[in-house]
């Protein structure tokens, strides 16, 4: 790994774009519209924007699941949102989320508006009644690791997994500092579930279904380079447990592949209207 150093900051940091206009594309230091572009609307109740990225793929799990169950309202139209090309700064998407972040949902029986992974998981969880404990004390118990993922997985995502795997330079400070912080969190996960089945209790729910495209994807390999290596994420045996079992369930596998534009043909789901879309596509490894 490699130190920068002679690096000074600016008594006033000015954004350059001539850093890169491929990341001018993802971020900027200001908000709002770029350019002048509405959102398609399809037919179903619940329409998403959204990549399948861990935060995007938390929804259309959520989404599966309650189809799964026989929740017919819980159809959805789910359309690709391509970050790489600046499409969450169009008008349309910034009306449905000004933060411009994905995912973001729009349910069009009551017009409002939900923007932020948690806050759909709980937008949908109380809609429809499911995967969210009626009882307070585990309803507050699941709540806890939902508000505790949202807070931690930046620093998985945004701080171990950019300096580590994405970063053009590599700084030891930054990836040490990361991933301690990584390896504490991973760590604080399976002594929870050395005592529970899934976070907050035996019960699966939306805890389970925001932390698994973060903590359990990770520890199969696929994101990050060799980050599961790297981290000896094998050695966490009950985190190890809980993402298989969740993995084998058939709702996640093929939540995880809607608004999917990378990897295998088979295995991506660019838009999702109907669960026809699926047919042909692999669910199964």
């Amino acid at each position: 790994m490699t130190q920068a150093s002679g690096y000074t900051p600016p008594k006033v940091w000015v954004w350059e774009k001539k850093a890169g206009a491929d990341v001018a594309k993802l971020n900027r230091p200001i908000a709002g519209a770029t350019h002048e572009k509405d959102l398609p609307r399809g037919k179903h109740p619940l329409q998403l924007h959204s990549l399948a990225t861990p935060n995007g793929v938390k929804v259309t799990i959520m989404l599966e699941e309650l189809l799964a169950l026989g929740v017919s309202d819980a159809e959805y139209d789910a359309y690709l949102i391509n970050i790489g090309e600046g499409d969450q700064f169009s008008s349309g998407f910034v009306a449905l989320n000004p933060n411009s972040k994905i995912p973001a949902l729009l349910d069009t029986t009551n017009g409002v508006r939900v923007f932020e992974s948690g806050s759909i998981l709980l937008y949908l969880a109380e809609k429809f009644g499911h995967f969210l404990p009626k009882d307070v004390a585990h309803r507050t118990e699941v709540m806890n690791w939902l508000f505790w993922l949202q807070g931690s997985a930046p620093y998985l995502g945004g701080g171990f997994g950019h300096f580590y795997h994405y970063a053009p330079e590599k700084f030891e400070y930054a990836i040490n500092r990361f991933s301690m912080e990584a390896k504490r969190q991973f760590d604080v996960l399976d002594r929870e579930l050395a005592q529970n089945r899934f976070l907050g209790g035996d019960t699966y729910t939306i805890a389970d279904m925001a932390t698994w495209p973060w903590y359990g994807v990770m520890t199969q390999g696929t994101i990050y380079g060799n980050a599961a290596e790297f981290l000896d994420l094998a050695s966490y045996e009950h985190v190890q447990r809980w993402a298989k079992e969740i993995w084998e369930r058939p709702a996640v596998r093929r939540g995880r592949l809607v608004n999917r534009s990378w990897g295998e043909e088979n295995e991506q789901l660019r838009e999702r209207h109907d669960a026809g879309d699926f047919d042909g596509l692999n669910t199964a490894d």
